[in-house]
């Protein structure tokens, strides 16, 4: 597959992101880049437009007295501004971050006095309200951008998105020869973005991730790509997370793909329908949250016949899928069975939900349960499951349509060293690696030994073949009074197979056994009540109603049948209400915060062991 944004001669990991960029404008300057969608529909800037604007940014962001090194903070959903803004600062010469726009003012006051920030861009009214608190604190803050014109406050401090912009225009005017050569000056080895970790074991931390770094990972994974060139693709995850980041900007500015942005992941269905990407990209809540739709419209299906015929083809994808895995063997007839289902059935259901032209589907961010990539083999869909983490700019080992084993996630991609420790810590070494966190030796001596070896902090195993399963975290690990043992997510995720369940965690350290948290899906619940006649859809009241504790009730025996005794899970309350971002139960990448559930509901969990 051909390198849209390299010059002839250039190698994939050579330059930075600024010349990645101009080279991509100079040969697909007219191709579609970004679209915003609109009230009638999308609003689109090509390439050509993309570089234009970002110089415009940079010569803005240069005017207000930006100097080589600084840093700008970012808090705006996904959208085109959110990506001109970055680029603007990488090509002034600062350094970009994003803030998760979840974050409250303390946590706010946190990272953009850690990484002191000299400029920030904001939305509007939502993210002011989260920094306003903190500016006092912020000393070095020099100016705050605001997308919203209505929104943006007074004084001298603040200015709109559109000033910037159009102080931009005239400096670049005046002088597009020193604009061009702060972006010149810009070398391989320069901090490109500043992510912080999301905070599950303590304060955020700040990974350097270097331009070279970002352009080995786009090489990467344009080797692993089975994309059209100038794929479709969606953006809806933040862009404080790895994965959009290097999957929505830093590959699309490599191979000239076009992005649709979805601010509202609430509004995800309605954008894939509408757009029909050719990859999709979701974390495993994302690919959970899909399949518990499905599984309630499908168990709401009154048609004896119709349902018949879906649970086939369901079971001719699966075969098709299971006979491609690597050691595995395709049978003519497994291969002709799956054709006529894909034909009649899963075509069509795939279309319905938007999933259709997609031809590579993959997960990362934590493993992707087994039982989900099992469900979504039976729609013809392989979802690829990926590893790696903000400190190694994202995946370092991937599941290929060549080589994939369901339940792992791949082998190490090619020049990344991959071991693991004796009590089974995942090791990475290579060029994708961070050279260490913003402002913390000690956490950085901890991360990466003398030898270059980053210990991610996860547990793995590696097969014969040498793809990786992920076990869970090893600072999660449950051991329980009796001396086992025990990974908290494999329970979880068993108990999530039943798609009443939204979210569990489950615990146990140091305790005689394990119990449960469990909370249900917020969509899926309604649906199911109105199907088994429960009159009410309020969270809280069917989170006591006996017709749904008794589904619950055996939904966590049906796990515990797939679970060895000390994993089982002996006691377990149904909460009544769902965990969140919002209510910090969750990273903005829905992953459970265990030590924050653990504060929460310390009464809950105490009262499980009380008999």
């Amino acid at each position: 597959m051909t390198d849209a944004g390299m010059r002839p001669g250039q190698s994939p990991t050579e330059g930075t992101v600024p010349s990645r960029l101009a080279a991509t404008a100079d040969r697909h300057g007219d191709r579609p880049a970004y679209s915003d969608r609109t009230a009638d529909g999308w609003r689109t800037l090509t390439w050509g437009q993309v570089r234009e604007r970002a110089l415009e940014t940079a010569a803005g962001f240069a005017a207000l007295g930006l100097e080589a090194g600084d840093v700008v903070a970012l808090m705006m959903s996904n959208r085109s501004e959110h990506v001109l803004a970055d680029l603007g600062a990488v090509h002034a010469g600062g350094v970009p971050t994003t803030v998760y726009a979840t974050l409250a003012p303390d946590q706010v006051a946190f990272v953009a006095g850690d990484c002191a920030a000299r400029f920030a861009v904001l939305e509007g009214r939502d993210q002011l309200d989260r920094w306003l608190p903190a500016l006092e604190r912020l000393p070095a803050l020099r100016k705050v951008v605001v997308l919203d014109e209505a929104a943006c406050p007074d004084g001298e401090r603040f200015l709109t998105w559109a000033a910037l912009t159009a102080l931009g225009r005239e400096r670049l005017a005046a002088d597009a020869a020193g604009t061009a050569a702060r972006a010149a000056a810009v070398k391989p080895g320069d901090t490109a973005t500043l992510l912080y970790t999301s905070g599950t074991t303590g304060d955020p931390k700040g990974v350097r991730i270097t331009h070279s770094m970002v352009l080995h990972e786009a090489a990467l994974l344009e080797g692993a790509s089975v994309l059209p060139e100038h794929n479709v693709g969606i953006s809806y995850l933040p862009f404080a997370h790895i994965a959009d980041r290097v999957l929505s900007y830093y590959l699309p500015v490599t191979r000239a793909a076009h992005i649709h942005f979805c601010p509202d992941p609430a509004q995800l269905t309605t954008v894939l329908r509408e757009v029909r990407p050719h990859g999709f990209f979701g974390v495993p809540r994302v690919w959970e949250k899909i399949m518990a739709g499905i599984q309630a419209v499908l168990a709401a299906e009154p048609d004896e016949a119709k349902k018949a015929a879906v649970q086939g083809a369901l079971e001719a994808g699966r075969a098709y899928v299971a006979g491609q895995e690597y050691g595995g063997a395709l049978s003519p007839e497994a291969a002709a069975a799956f054709e006529r289902a894909d034909a009649a059935v899963l075509t069509p259901m795939r279309a319905l939900l938007g999933l259709d032209r997609v031809v590579q589907a993959s997960s990362a961010a934590a493993p992707l349960p087994e039982d989900v990539a099992r469900f979504f083999a039976g729609l013809g869909l392989k979802i690829f499951d990926a590893y790696g983490m903000t400190e190694t700019t994202g995946a370092i080992t991937a599941n290929l349509d060549d080589a994939f084993k369901l339940g792992t996630v791949g082998r190490a991609f090619p020049g990344v060293d991959l071991a693991l420790a004796e009590d089974g810590e995942i090791l990475v070494r290579g060029a994708t690696c961070t050279p260490g966190y913003l402002n913390r030796p000690q956490a950085t001596a901890e991360l990466i030994d003398e030898d270059g070896w980053v210990h991610t902090g996860d547990v793995g195993v590696l097969d014969e073949d040498g793809f990786l399963r992920v076990v869970d975290r090893k600072k999660e690990i449950i051991i329980t009074a009796g001396g086992e043992n025990i990974a908290p997510s494999l329970v979880e995720n068993h108990l999530k197979e039943h798609p009443l369940i939204g979210q569990a965690l489950a615990y146990g350290d140091r305790r005689p056994y394990v119990v449960a948290l469990i909370t249900l899906d917020g969509e899926v619940a309604p649906v199911w009540a109105a199907a088994h006649g429960v009159d009410t859809t309020d969270l809280a009241a069917l989170a006591e109603h006996p017709a749904v504790l008794e589904e619950v009730g055996a939904a966590v025996r049906d796990a515990n049948r797939r679970l060895a005794r000390v994993q089982q899970v002996k006691r377990w309350r149904l909460l009544p209400a769902e965990w969140t971002a919002e209510s910090e139960e969750l990273t903005p990448t829905l992953k459970l915060r265990r030590r924050v559930v653990h504060a929460k509901y310390t009464d809950a969990i105490e009262g499980l062991y009380r008999g």
